[in-house]
């Protein structure tokens, strides 16, 4: 049943994560300027980051199948409507059908883990399911570029609008939740009153003093990964350094065989406690530095290399959900990975629009485009990272107390 859930999270990973690709035949096509390509896949974040909250009182609630089966549909037209549209306002309304129909993939993933899987496994199997959902990104490497090459950006979008559907069907025919609280039938009164309750208790997150150190070092860490191999890596390489679309999704490629490998690692890894929010502040610090030397260069082989390295170093960021999962009580925790999840990906949708801001100020200023993108995203992580490192953080609990 897991495996059938991280069929819809690879398919989410597969969107957004497009542009990497798509971003120069999709801007020529259209003529668009970098903001609007920034807005293009930001669109996506945004939309999916806005979702968060409103999917975790669903799951909650309703429970992870029906939640996503009733939501990915949606996703399903969205990718239609991306292959068919006629300008740049259909591609938005597209890319924004996308991002509500994706918003409970992963959040679906983590909760079934938290919910079926003791919790000393959580961190392993939470990397396990972002290294299976890289088969997503897989895709829109090279098989992706060469996918356009032989045909259209458009056709790309219909080839994920098929596997959408065949995930969708997967689901329906696989995914069976045990009888509980979530699967009972309640009267529409009773259904109410649970909705009423669950938004109530997503306030106490907020009053709770390690939540903002956590949200703001949540709206970078992933942001800084898929901002440079969902967006800006296909046009750098190729517009910087003259690669060709195939030869950038070689390097997209390798990218995400480093990214898909990570997550397994860092959640087998997991030091636990004090020593967890570290490595986490410590491999966010090695971020920075890295889009600093790429904005500070103009290097082929560091533009190739480090994001290959980047990727392998992407996994921390699986440590924030057992960092989350252990900071917030058990009967919280579809709601507390919502809000995490919720800033995650409202950071990704954040970033890429400042980045095409950046590249669009650095062309009309004369300054070279990618160098002001890198020097965006390494200030970000950065900013992001020393908040975390300022502000309470939680308390690490001993290990009875998990399992209590």
């Amino acid at each position: 049943m897991l495996v059938a859930l991280a069929t819809a999270f690879a398919l989410s990973q597969a969107f957004r994560t497009v542009g990497a690709m798509m971003a120069t035949p999709l801007g020529n096509h259209f003529g668009l300027t970098p903001q609007q390509l920034g807005t293009w896949a930001g669109t996506f974040h945004f939309m999916f980051g806005i979702m968060q909250l409103a999917m975790g009182v669903s799951i909650d609630i309703f429970g992870v199948r029906r939640t996503v089966l009733t939501a990915f549909p949606l996703a399903i037209a969205g990718a239609v409507l991306c292959a068919m549209a006629p300008d740049f306002h259909a591609l938005l309304l597209g890319q924004a059908l996308i991002g509500v129909g994706c918003a409970p993939a992963f959040l679906a993933c983590t909760v079934f883990i938290a919910r079926h899987f003791d919790a000393s496994r959580f961190t392993a199997m939470s990397g396990l399911v972002m290294s299976l959902a890289g088969m997503g990104i897989l895709f829109t490497g090279t098989p992706l570029a060469l996918l356009i090459e032989a045909s259209s950006w458009r056709v790309g979008y219909a080839v994920l609008g098929a596997f959408a559907v065949l995930s969708w069907l997967i689901i329906f025919w696989r995914v069976r939740e045990p009888a509980g609280a979530a699967d009972i039938a309640l009267p529409e009164r009773a259904e109410r009153q649970s909705l009423r309750k669950a938004v109530r208790e997503l306030l106490p997150l907020f009053a709770m003093p390690h939540t903002l150190g956590l949200l703001c070092f949540a709206c970078v860490s992933y942001a800084a990964f898929i901002t440079l191999r969902g967006l800006w890596l296909g046009p750098v390489l190729h517009e910087r350094h003259g690669l060709s679309l195939v030869a950038s999704g070689n390097v997209a490629l390798v990218m995400t065989v480093a990214g898909m490998i990570s997550p397994t690692l860092f959640g087998r890894m997991d030091p636990g406690g004090a020593r967890r929010t570290r490595w986490m502040m410590g491999c966010a610090l090695a971020g920075s530095l890295m889009f600093g030397a790429m904005a500070l260069t103009h290097s082929r082989a560091i533009d190739i290399g480090l994001p290959i390295v980047y990727g392998l170093l992407s996994g921390y960021s699986v440590l924030q959900y057992a960092y989350t999962k252990n900071a917030y009580p058990a009967a919280m925790t579809g709601r507390a990975m919502a809000l995490m999840n919720m800033a995650m990906f409202l950071g990704v949708s954040l970033m890429q629009w400042t980045t095409g801001v950046a590249a669009s100020w650095a062309v009309a200023n004369g300054v070279e485009p990618f160098r002001a993108v890198f020097f965006t995203v390494a200030g970000m992580l950065a900013a992001g990272n020393l908040a975390f490192f300022l502000l309470p953080r939680a308390a690490a609990r001993p290990a009875a107390q998990l399992s209590a």
